[in-house]
């Protein structure tokens, strides 16, 4: 009896040891599957890593390679492949469509190209508007416009609508707002100086040439003095040639005014020029 207690127990035994064995051995394989299963991770990491590192690659050298075509269609389009110039122009276009409006320029793209609207001013006062409708295909070309046919628009396309988009719209804006002043000067004086002024203001189209009389006073006596105003610079709205004179019978001391008058209509705006004229004769007739 008590042998088989003996053996019952020894039985027991190896039967544990059988199970720790086997637990020890299976700890062992779910240690290793875990490393596995890490190694797989991090390789996978390192994978998405590489890919992520090959991607910002490849579109460093698209970009590269973009802004080398534009360089070379903006160096030398004519040299360049036709795709590669109307890339250009549409580009060129769009960052024309950027323009603050603050510029007097605003634009927006249309189903035939990009419609420029152009905003003409003169000392903070809001004039005409004027369009440009410019076709992007095949070529840049001028579709439809508003521009006054005395604007040299074909002479400011040819010279800089292929090759510089941004400076055709700032040279026509220049002429435009130009004629604008020049013409707004010219209605001003009309309106609130017709009592000096002797008849009508002559002008041409574009207003670059302009001759009136107006009536200045001395000694109780009205004389008539002529002006003539050239603005040979188109681009600009102050006279580059003025010619006032007075008549022979005038007092010496109007010559001397007539010189003093020439030089403000050089420097200062028409109608400021005249209000500065009432100015100093109110200052005369009421002095003691």
């Amino acid at each position: 009896m008590e042998e088989g207690k003996r053996n019952s127990a020894h039985g027991v035994f190896a039967h544990l040891e059988r199970l720790e064995a086997e637990a020890r051995e299976i700890a062992v394989k779910e240690e290793k599957m875990k490393q596995e299963e890490e190694k797989q991770a991090r390789l996978k990491a390192r994978v998405r890593e590489l890919s992520l590192q090959r991607d910002m690659l490849l579109a460093k050298v698209r970009l590269q390679k973009k802004r080398l075509r534009e360089k070379r269609a903006m160096s030398d389009p004519a040299k360049s492949s036709a795709r590669a110039v109307l890339e250009w122009k549409i580009k060129n276009i769009k960052g024309m469509l950027q323009i603050s409006y603050l510029t007097g320029i605003s634009g927006k793209q249309t189903k035939q190209g990009v419609c420029f609207c152009i905003s003409t001013a003169y000392e903070s006062t809001y004039l005409d508007s004027y369009y440009v409708h410019l076709l992007v295909k095949p070529e840049v070309q001028i579709y439809q416009h508003s521009v006054p046919t005395f604007i040299p628009l074909e002479e400011i396309a040819k010279k800089y609508l292929q090759t510089d988009i941004g400076r055709f719209l700032s040279v026509l804006s220049d002429h435009l707002n130009a004629y604008a002043g020049r013409k707004y000067q010219a209605d001003q004086l009309q309106e609130h100086f017709s009592d000096q002024i002797e008849g009508t203001v002559q002008r041409n189209s574009l207003c670059n040439l302009l001759v009136f009389n107006y009536k200045v006073s001395s000694k109780s006596k009205t004389f008539p003095f002529n002006v003539r105003l050239l603005y040979g610079d188109l681009c600009c709205s102050l006279p580059t040639e003025v010619n006032v004179s007075c008549t022979p019978d005038a007092p010496a001391s109007l010559a001397e005014m007539a010189a003093a008058h020439s030089d403000l209509f050089r420097r200062v705006a028409l109608h400021k020029a005249f209000r500065s004229f009432s100015s100093a004769e109110e200052s005369v007739d009421g002095a003691p």
